[in-house]
């Protein structure tokens, strides 16, 4: 059993479900994490539907998405106010597949940012790189171009920052330390030349129980944001334990 109070725990670890599993899979795996995971440093980010289940548990639960209006005609959108009314404590925001998939730009991002924070939660940005950016080491100007533009005029405290590369999520492809180490290292240096402010930077992209005590030795990352690993109780929590103890 992972205890609140019994370690002095810096990380956290978040797990973005995507959308994956069903009723029975989600019953299952409550039966598991529910007896196991007992600390506000894991985050839980279901597919929204779900979420009530996931509630009023010894964890956090996040929502992997939301609309930047609070209400309106918005047919199949979430608001910020309505998950922050449940008890939801976190909101993935900027994740790649928002961007590229439904087209969401800097500018509807940074829109989402403050509406999350106006509605108190933590919004977690996620920023990154495509592969061919990264091959004409191009990483640092894209991830500057998103900061710019995903912060201006938000409180920095009040955000946490996940670097997800773009071309390791969900290819088993992950980035050597030393990469992780520096680009994570130039985030925080950029969040402080934007803001003075500190934030804490997070790390995904096939993150898995296997790599997960490799990548646990680059000190500057802050936790980690899970995706398909997560949705396997038992990895999820070899995952915590490695990270949180």
């Amino acid at each position: 059993m992972l205890l609140k109070g019994d370690y002095i725990m810096s990380k956290i670890v978040v797990g973005n479900m995507k959308m994956n599993m069903n009723d029975l899979d989600i019953t299952n795996y409550l039966d598991i994490v529910n007896a196991e995971i007992s600390t506000d440093k894991v985050v839980i980010c279901p597919t929204s539907i779900y979420i009530p289940y996931f509630l009023h548990n010894d964890y956090a639960v996040g929502i992997q998405n939301v609309y930047k209006e609070n209400k309106g005609a918005f047919t199949g959108e979430v608001s910020p106010r309505q998950a922050a009314s449940m008890g939801i404590r976190y909101a993935i925001i900027g994740h790649s597949e928002r961007r590229q998939i439904f087209d969401e730009d800097d500018f509807l991002i940074n829109e989402k940012l403050k509406a999350v924070i106006n509605n108190n939660m933590t919004p977690i940005l996620c920023i990154g790189e495509t592969k061919k950016e990264h091959d004409y080491h191009l990483t640092e100007i894209r991830l500057k171009q998103e900061l710019k533009r995903d912060l201006k005029d938000i409180d920095v405290s009040k955000i946490i920052i996940a670097y997800e590369p773009i071309w390791a999520i969900g290819t088993g492809v992950v980035p050597t330390n030393e990469d992780i180490d520096t680009t994570i290292k130039f985030i925080k240096k950029e969040v402080v030349d934007l803001s003075s402010h500190k934030v804490k930077v997070l790390y995904g992209g096939s993150v898995n129980d296997q790599n997960i005590a490799d990548l646990n030795k680059v000190d500057s990352i802050d936790g980690y944001l899970v995706g398909g690993a997560s949705t396997d109780a038992k990895k999820f929590i070899n995952i915590i334990k490695e990270v949180i103890g």
